[in-house]
């Protein structure tokens, strides 16, 4: 099994943009594969992984009895595409939308630029003190400072930098290290005082940083604003959210979310899917009726799956939707760490993909025999997408509050798996 290489010096990055298209496997080069249009290369191979590698199992039954908490809770707590704008510490753009509007770009550039660092915040400390962490206002507009920790770490240190007058989300100002040296993103990402732990993988973070600005600026004025207005260019207003993802991972390799298991490549796209994913919600429309500015001609959106990480799984086990062998447990409990591409590491996550798209069915199903049926409200209401943002707020609240979760089986939660990766 082959995984591909982490980001390092400009030399390798080189190297690495190059073999991303041809992974190598004992030593014989696996291309990537063609898809048709609108196949998501992401669940198929997925489908087919989790089949050969035979370690994670679905439950049909907790499938079912979950679908109906989830679609339930979802309905009770009105939690739609534009629950993203909730989020404190998001940068919102303006509501009344317009291309010519500065907020436009500035939010794109926002997203893609914490989409690319959007990995790798479990801790060695978990449940200890002293964890990596960021301190900073709640949120925009509140004046109660607070420790970040986790994903919201690294959305706070970059409204922190934001705030302090470093444009830290221009593509150009990240891609040279003149203007941007590491010392400045060390900075950026400096722990809060009780903090013990530093962000991980700082070193492939400012590569990433240095890689993807340079492309933004050499191929699309120098923003991801750019690089959607190339997208809208490519397909006539008429593209669709996963042609957008296939854009994002030809175009940016640290993207290309990728591993090779028995001479067939297994694509997971995790950064890739939720750069478009945030990049949908963040737009998304007052009403629902009204065209998506990214996607006029409707976003298909329920082509994308969910995105596999570490925290989604945990839950997903939790709710007795993924089953796990003994000895997965056991090394879970353990707090074991999972090679990148290991089987046990991609089980999981192939395992994950499967699991919340037959969430997504059933909740269909579901929605098909209410008597005022909702699946009119189109696919928006019912995606892969929305069903795994949902389960990671999920998650978040039961870690804090493992009893949080009522009218529905659960299973003692298990530790997050620990991979250290650039992918997620």
């Amino acid at each position: 099994m082959a995984v591909l290489p982490p980001i390092t010096d400009h030399q390798q990055r080189s190297k690495h943009s190059e073999a991303r298209s041809t992974i190598e496997e004992g030593g014989v080069q696996v291309p990537r594969e063609t898809f048709s249009s609108g196949e998501n290369p992401a669940l198929q191979t997925s489908e087919w992984a989790m089949k050969e590698l035979h370690l994670v199992d679905l439950s049909e039954d907790s499938i079912a009895s979950a679908a109906r908490y989830i679609h339930t809770q979802m309905q009770r707590e009105q939690y739609t595409p534009r629950t993203w704008r909730s989020h404190l510490l998001h940068l919102c753009p303006p509501e009344a939308f317009s291309w010519d509007d500065p907020s436009t770009r500035a939010c794109l550039d926002w997203i893609f630029l914490i989409s690319s660092l959007n990995f790798s915040f479990w801790s060695e400390l978990e449940g200890q003190p002293g964890r990596f962490g960021v301190e900073w206002r709640d949120g925009w507009g509140s004046e109660r400072r607070v420790v970040h920790t986790g994903y919201w770490s690294l959305v706070a240190a970059v409204d922190r930098a934001l705030e302090e007058g470093i444009p830290l989300t221009d593509p150009s100002f990240y891609a040279s290290s003149s203007r941007c040296p590491d010392s400045l993103i060390e900075h950026v990402f400096r722990r809060a005082p009780q903090s013990i732990e530093s962000i991980p993988l700082l070193e492939e973070r400012a590569a990433i940083l240095r890689e993807n600005g340079r492309i933004l600026c050499e191929n699309f004025g120098g923003s991801f604003c750019g690089f959607v207005q190339a997208f809208r260019e490519r397909y006539h207003d008429r593209g669709s959210a996963l042609q957008l993802v296939k854009m994002v991972t030809d175009t940016f390799p640290s993207f290309r979310d990728e591993v090779v298991y028995q001479g067939r490549r297994v694509y997971l796209w995790k950064r890739a899917q939720i750069l478009v994913a945030e990049t949908w919600a963040a737009f998304y429309p007052p009403s629902p009726v009204d065209p998506h500015p990214l996607f006029p001609a409707g976003a298909a959106i329920a082509e994308l799956t969910m995105f596999a990480d570490y925290r989604v799984p945990q839950i997903l086990h939790h709710l007795r939707i993924l089953a796990y062998p003994p000895p997965l447990v056991k090394l879970l409990r353990a707090r074991t760490p999972l090679a990148p591409g290991s089987p046990e590491e991609l089980s999981i996550r192939v395992g994950s993909i499967v699991a919340v798209e037959r969430v997504r069915r059933a909740i269909l199903e579901l929605i098909a025999k209410e008597p005022e049926s909702a699946i009119d409200a189109g696919e928006d209401a019912v995606s892969s997408v929305l069903i795994d943002f949902y389960l990671w707020d999920l998650a978040k609240r039961a870690e804090t509050s493992p009893d949080s979760l009522h009218g529905v089986e659960t299973t003692p939660m298990l530790p997050i798996h620990r991979t250290r990766s650039i992918w997620y």
